[in-house]
């Protein structure tokens, strides 16, 4: 959905007549029943001068189509400002161009294609601007048919019109970023020049925004492209391997799914599953093979581990890919339309929250909003592994919404654990050990399963790097009892956790990927950047928050660092440590 559609004269007009962040205002309103905040309406009318005098050249054609704010299909992301037109040659081209008010930017080691900046009052890691306009051409491309059928050039470049770039080595223009900034262009401040003759070399007569139009009408479908390329990269790779009831589970969410489609008729899946059950193995061949079937999927997940972890186990070696758009998360959905997308395949469900954004102001409610953008909503969920007081993920919670929808719940489940040597034996003897509930497997008794308890840090440590030298598949893991030190949260050398003589960092904000990441080992993860993640091995290093004491387990949120935020408001619930 478009908000706002002109020709270059159209908006050259109202620019000038100072209408122009008014007229998108009133088209938001009127389009998406949504009001305005101050913030965004100051920051139209500051880009939106900046792009007036970009376009005030007479050899950029007066017919050229304008689009500002144009909603892509089936998420909550819009594309900031958009050219359309022809080329030279005749060839169809729509400029996707993405604004930017940033001043200062700081290159972001170890994570792929984010920068830090100043947003939100505070210093914040987000997308670099080229590699946010090549994600949003991606999408388009990949999901408009008009665009596939009709021969449309999507040309991504970024503009910040406030940022002034350094002669050389520029944060901007760093390595890492290359490969985006070589398919979206980054202009910056002083560069209009440069800027217009990117727009003139593409852009060389106008298309009264018919272009514009057929992108805005276009049916919604996943590309051959993008179904080859998750199935090149799911076909013989031993990680996605269904076995037993994995398959079973598998095959008949796809039928539900494809009933869905048929009848037009709302469903709710909702699959329980304990650790180790597969339930993401099923979720991402559900995935691949909906997308190969000509649907539109999404997988999701609150937190960022799985889906970076997986992804990367999906692409191998391949940095970049379209495919990346397909894993979301799960606050996306605040403004999507009713069945928007065709099947959205959650994992974790159990840690989706109520609000979404990055100041959980956003929208009502992440289960709510998902069912309502699905025909086919699937939810994998253990509601053991809930973690801080904001997951909100249940059963009973999914299958309130899903009434609130109409949507009709299916249940299903998996049971037999495919980790810890294919046995329920390990957890139940945990649940008994830890007190959670009475089992009968209160000994390790014909439980193949190596666990020891370590009498130092050091001893854990040294036995989870030898362990993980065969297959980089060992972790060593901590709760929350110590103070996360904010200056070091990129540097390895900065030690958070220290106990006697022993030291080391935990829980590093470089990287999305700490599962796999050949030097994690060296580190201290935390239950985020491992919930749903596979190990071979994982040593526990234990804080003052579980002790015990007279012959029990006790359990003390009182011991938690003062920097834990996960229990904030545990008090308010009357609960005592």
């Amino acid at each position: 959905m478009i908000v706002y559609d002109g020709t270059k004269e159209d908006f050259l007009k109202s620019v000038e007549n100072d209408t122009i962040a008014l007229e998108i205002k009133k088209n938001i309103y009127t389009k998406m029943h949504r009001n305005t905040a101050k913030s965004e309406f100051r920051s139209w009318e500051n880009s939106l001068e900046y792009m007036y005098k970009v376009l005030n050249d007479s050899n950029i054609p007066d017919n050229a189509g304008i689009a500002i704010e144009y909603n892509i299909p089936q998420t909550s992301k819009r594309v900031d400002f958009i050219i359309s037109g022809y080329d030279a040659q005749l060839n169809s081209n729509v400029m996707i161009i993405e604004l930017k008010q940033w001043d200062q930017i700081e290159a972001v080691m170890g994570e792929d294609a984010l920068v830090e900046t100043y947003i939100a009052n505070g210093r914040r890691k987000v997308v670099h601007p080229s590699y946010q306009a090549w994600s949003y051409s991606m999408l388009i491309k990949d999901y408009n048919q008009a665009v596939q059928d009709g021969g449309i050039h999507l040309l991504p470049c970024a503009y910040l019109h406030n940022y002034r770039r350094s002669s050389k080595d520029d944060p901007l223009d760093s390595t890492q970023y290359e490969e985006y900034l070589r398919d979206a262009p980054a202009f910056t401040r002083g560069e209009v020049v440069k800027f217009r003759e990117f727009i003139k070399k593409n852009i060389h007569s106008g298309d009264n925004k018919e272009l514009l139009l057929a992108i805005d009408n276009g049916r919604i479908r996943p590309s051959k492209s993008l179904q080859n390329s998750i199935s090149r990269m799911l076909k013989g790779n031993r990680e996605f391997i269904m076995i037993d009831e994995q398959k079973v589970v598998y095959e008949e969410i796809m039928a539900v799914s494809q009933k869905c489609l048929e009848d037009g008729i709302k469903r709710t899946v909702i699959v329980q599953g304990g650790p180790g059950t597969g339930k993401t193995v099923v979720a991402v061949n559900l995935l691949a093979e909906l997308t190969g079937r000509g649907q539109v999927a999404h997988y999701v997940s609150k937190n960022s581990a799985p889906r970076k972890v997986y992804l990367k186990k999906l692409k191998g070696e391949i940095r970049k890919s379209s495919v990346d758009n397909m894993f979301k998360s799960s606050g996306i959905y605040t403004e999507a339309g009713d069945g928007a997308v065709h099947t959205i395949l959650v994992d974790e469900a159990h840690r989706l929250n109520e609000k979404s954004g990055m100041f959980q102001n956003q929208g009502e409610n992440q289960i709510k909003e998902i069912i309502h953008a699905a025909v086919c909503s699937v939810f994998f969920i253990d509601e053991s592994q809930r973690v801080t007081i904001k997951d909100i993920g249940s059963v009973q919670e999914i299958e309130k919404w899903a009434e609130h929808e109409g949507a009709e719940v299916i249940y299903r489940e998996l049971k037999s654990q495919f980790r810890c040597d294919g046995s329920d034996g390990y957890l139940a003897w945990l649940d008994d050990v830890l007190e959670i509930h009475e089992s009968a497997n209160y000994d390790m008794e014909d439980i193949n399963y190596d666990i020891r308890i370590c009498d130092t840090p050091d001893e854990v440590r040294n036995i989870i790097i030898e362990k993980n030298a065969a297959s980089n598949h060992a972790r060593i893991l901590a709760g929350y009892c110590w103070d996360w030190i904010k200056q070091g949260k990129n540097n390895s050398t900065v030690h958070d956790i220290k106990i006697g003589d022993f030291e080391m960092s935990w829980n590093l904000g470089n990287t999305t990927t700490y599962a796999i990441d050949e030097t994690s080992v060296n580190e201290i993860g935390c239950i985020h950047t491992s919930q749903g993640l596979e190990f071979d091995y994982v040593g526990v290093i234990i804080g003052d928050d579980m002790r015990y004491e007279n012959g029990r387990i006790v359990t003390d949120f009182t011991k938690r660092a003062k920097t834990d935020q996960s229990l904030k408001g545990i008090k308010k619930l009357g609960v005592s440590p």
